[in-house]
């Protein structure tokens, strides 16, 4: 006799937007899985069309409130890529400073109030901090350290303004950013122990042999510079992207889906990060993930936790070290003349590969706008770990299920928009 069972998740909490999830298991083997992503598009390549292209990094800073930063950098590369002009290396030493910014406050965010509590057993950050209070304040005040260097740096810790195409519209003066260095060393030090912390949480045996795809540098672990590599020989510079990754409508959902043409998935974000340039970690962010349990690849997406805290580490060392080095861009940025031309650019958000493209005309104005967030190229893989944890865990009653489907979610913590509802769970038998 057929044995089915699904699992519906009608709307999925601790995850930025609005979605739901579906899996059918028929006689132990997942035969449908479904990320419903149903949230109203909100059409941002279609507003950028006609506008100045002086004006893409403060239009795409308002997609997401948790990573403007990344949405602007990979707007002023394309748009400088397009113009033909370089940035000096004190311009590009304080983007990669304000990026350091984002990538402590998003994964504090995420570590201690999004995913944290999947592993301790609350449904919420806020009963999470009931019992452990001392963690979730660790948190809270790691993610006020990040929003504190954005708002610094960038006028304010969300949607920042200071950034423009060919540099920031003012520069800082060194002591300004010398008041950021002792929260940072404060920082630096709760990064570790956030290592060690989430080190002993007990993780599900599951691991995959992910493609992984992220920027790599021959000297600098990826935030703002370098070609795209994977796992599986791909090295290509970054306007080549769209001759080996393709976007895909699919009907259930209002996110394009990603793959690479003739391969299929692909894993953008900490592990594909981590994955391909471990070497280029600071020796102390090596140590810490190797006290904390993890090789120099990560194949177990629920430690994707565990690295999302080795990077903390590192953007606290890095953020000191390029505070230490700072000199103040003079003049803060270069003038920047429109051409027609076709541009692209590519950065790491601190959820993997953020790409764009723009044609602009010659008087600056943009005829077309691509943007590819790392959620939309992560959708096949999260669908497949849904399946694959799912056939794995069917020992688990009904409820114990669910959390597990929607933890397996939250390993890569999607950026659907901002959501934070409570679930509803049918689950159907025959």
């Amino acid at each position: 006799m057929t044995h089915e069972r699904r699992l519906t998740v009608e709307g999925l909490a601790r995850v930025e937007g609005e979605g739901g999830l579906e899996v059918t298991v028929r006689d132990g083997k997942a035969i449908s899985m479904t990320l419903d992503i149903y949230e109203p598009p909100r059409f941002f390549e279609a507003l950028l069309r006609g506008r100045s292209f002086r004006e893409a990094p403060d239009i795409t800073s308002r997609i997401c409130g948790i990573c403007p930063i990344a949405y602007q950098m990979s707007a002023v590369q394309a748009m400088e890529d397009a113009c033909g002009v370089t940035v000096g290396p004190q311009i590009e030493a304080l983007r990669r400073l304000i990026y350091c910014g984002e990538w402590i406050e998003s994964h504090a965010l995420h570590v201690y109030l999004l995913h944290a509590p999947d592993f301790l057993g609350y449904e919420s950050g806020i009963a999470l901090a009931q019992d452990h209070p001392k963690e979730v304040e660790r948190g809270l005040r790691l993610k006020q350290v990040g929003n504190r260097l954005i708002e610094v740096i960038g006028g304010r810790s969300v949607h920042p303004v200071n950034e423009r195409v060919g540099g920031f519209h003012r520069s800082l003066r060194k002591d300004e950013l010398n008041d950021l260095a002792e929260d940072l060393r404060w920082a630096l030090d709760a990064a570790i122990e956030t290592a060690r912390w989430v080190g002993r949480f007990a993780f599900p045996d599951y691991e995959r042999d992910y493609e992984f795809v992220s920027l790599t540098h021959p000297s600098l672990y990826p935030i703002i510079e370098g070609r795209l590599a994977s796992s599986r020989g791909l090295d290509i510079a970054v306007r080549e992207y769209e001759d080996h990754f393709v976007e895909e409508h699919v009907a259930r959902s209002t996110a394009l889906h990603s793959h690479i043409k003739g391969r299929g998935s692909y894993l953008v974000g900490p592990l594909a990060r981590y994955a391909l340039n471990f070497a280029r970690l600071s020796p102390l962010a090596q140590k810490t993930a190797a006290e904390a349990g993890l090789s120099e690849v990560c194949r177990n997406p629920f430690q994707s936790i565990v690295v999302r805290a080795v990077e903390i580490v590192y953007a606290c060392e890095e953020a000191l070290r390029l505070i230490e080095a700072y000199e103040p861009p003079d003049p803060a940025y270069v003038e920047v003349e429109p051409k027609a031309a076709v541009g692209s650019g590519c950065t790491e958000a601190p959820r993997g590969i953020l790409y764009q493209r723009y044609q602009i005309d010659a008087n600056g104005d943009i005829l077309e706008a691509k943007i590819v967030p790392p959620t939309s190229q992560n959708q096949r893989a999260i669908e497949e770990d849904l399946g694959g944890v799912v056939e794995r865990s069917l020992d688990l009653d009904d409820d114990a299920l669910r959390v597990r489907a929607e933890q397996t979610i939250r390993n890569y913590d999607p950026c659907i928009s901002c959501a934070t509802h409570f679930l509803t769970l049918q689950v159907h038998r025959e």
